[in-house]
């Protein structure tokens, strides 16, 4: 099924665009429960940070709980992307809501009791191994209705503006309530957003990948890790962690520094915007440069925008500034992608794509953490230093490892023992 409807994709349309995508029968069935079931994800990490810096008045605890929960999340991801595959989303969605749901509350409670660090760091670990990976899981169905068609890289693009999209609204609307309702009150949300929006988007059965384990043996796989390519895209998506964890520490001591804390959502939110612009041109393109290529320059770009961070003494300035590392940020992660769509075989593309989620939120937990001692220790904007070393060392292993993103032919490199998969060519 999913050949003919990519087959008949590309014969209707030799330029693809958002129209033609969004068009695709039945993605609508995922795409909405999917939006509001990943929201709550880019709440959790500031609202950590807010609840955990306002009961024990340390930038640098509460960036150390929420790293926590970060790598948590980074190390546990994988494994649900992999049962994921094997089993069917809807078996792992169903009682990995419920866990988080308990779990959020529980740290929530322990927070607000004043309770020991350590106490925190126990709860913030079922906290974060918890979360629903809905991202991956969108672009795993995304890869049965278009994978393999020139609609996939548009799509790619689309699922990166609505993660952006996520963190426009996100931050703002965690920052808003625990600075003007309750401290407590991001994290209450994020859980029961995570409750509703989980249980809608594993009720739509119907557009989730055929699960691995039911497949012939000649289908069967190994790890998406054990790619080449994936390995290297994993350290580029470290790098970019370290920038969203990086600046959400951050951004929140620079501005309660210059007396406005409530701006702390609104200039997260234009870094954001700046990825969710980026992102929107890049899938509008009809590119004829190589993915690598793209990749080499975008993250360029990245590295140098970030290296400025620390720099900026004004807000309007950090403002710009954030703007351009949003900017730069979009069109790596697009990117990297799109070429793990082809770089992985079908029944495991959930676990490629947690992989890299998971290696974001171990970047974002810990620039969280030095980020969070950096503030503590020394000057307003210190913390703007992790983005800038993260990406510059990021940038260098990607040059340096860029020839394993491709075969010796051009084409993009197949996972090891998926013979029965043709690879494809980069563009």
């Amino acid at each position: 099924m999913a050949t003919t409807v990519t087959t008949d994709i590309d014969k209707r349309e030799k330029r693809p665009g958002y129209g033609q995508l969004l068009r695709t029968p039945g993605a609508w069935t995922f795409l909405l429960p999917g939006f509001a079931a990943r929201q709550p994800f880019a709440m959790l990490t500031i609202s950590i940070v807010l609840l955990v810096q306002h009961t024990t008045g340390s930038y640098g605890t509460a960036g150390a709980v929420s790293a926590v929960a970060g790598v948590s999340m980074a190390l546990f991801a994988p494994f649900t992307g992999k049962f994921a595959d094997r089993y069917g989303q809807r078996a792992v969605l169903l009682p990995g809501v419920l866990v988080h749901t308990a779990s959020v509350i529980a740290l929530t409670a322990l927070a607000l009791a004043h309770a020991p660090l350590w106490a925190l760091f126990v709860a913030a670990v079922p906290t974060g191994a918890s979360v629903p990976q809905i991202g991956p899981m969108v672009r795993a169905r995304w890869g049965v209705k278009v994978g393999g068609s020139r609609l996939m890289p548009t799509a790619a693009a689309f699922e990166s503006v609505t993660d952006e999209f996520t963190f426009v609204l996100g931050p703002l609307f965690a920052t808003a309530l625990c600075t003007a309702v309750n401290p407590a009150a991001g994290l209450i949300t994020e859980a029961s957003l995570t409750l509703v929006g989980g249980l809608l988007f594993a009720a739509q059965k119907g557009t989730q990948p055929v699960p691995s384990g039911h497949l012939a043996g000649a289908e069967r796989h190994g790890s998406a890790l054990s790619v080449p390519g994936v390995r290297v895209l994993l350290v580029t998506f470290l790098g970019i962690g370290t920038v969203f964890g990086g600046m959400q520490v951050s951004l929140a001591a620079f501005t309660e520094s210059i007396g406005h804390p409530g701006w702390n959502g609104l200039m997260y939110g234009v870094f954001a915007a700046g990825n969710m612009i980026s992102g929107l041109v890049c899938g509008a393109v009809a590119w004829k440069v190589a993915p690598q290529r793209r990749l080499l320059v975008g993250y360029t770009a990245l590295a140098i925008t970030a290296s400025g961070l620390w720099m900026a003494h004004s807000a309007l300035l950090l403002a710009g500034i954030g703007l351009l590392v949003g900017c730069s940020i979009a069109p790596a992660l697009i990117t990297g992608y799109t070429l793990v769509d082809s770089l992985v075989a079908p029944g495991a593309r959930t676990e490629a794509f947690t992989w890299l989620t998971g290696a974001v939120a171990l970047g974002q937990a810990g620039a969280v953490t030095l980020a969070g001692q950096l503030e503590d220790r020394f000057w307003d904007g210190a913390g703007f230093l992790v983005p800038m070393g993260g990406t510059v060392l990021a940038l260098i292993t990607l040059l340096s490892l860029r020839s394993r993103l491709m075969s010796r032919g051009g084409e993009r490199v197949v996972a090891r023992g998926v013979g029965h998969r043709v690879p494809v060519s980069v563009d």
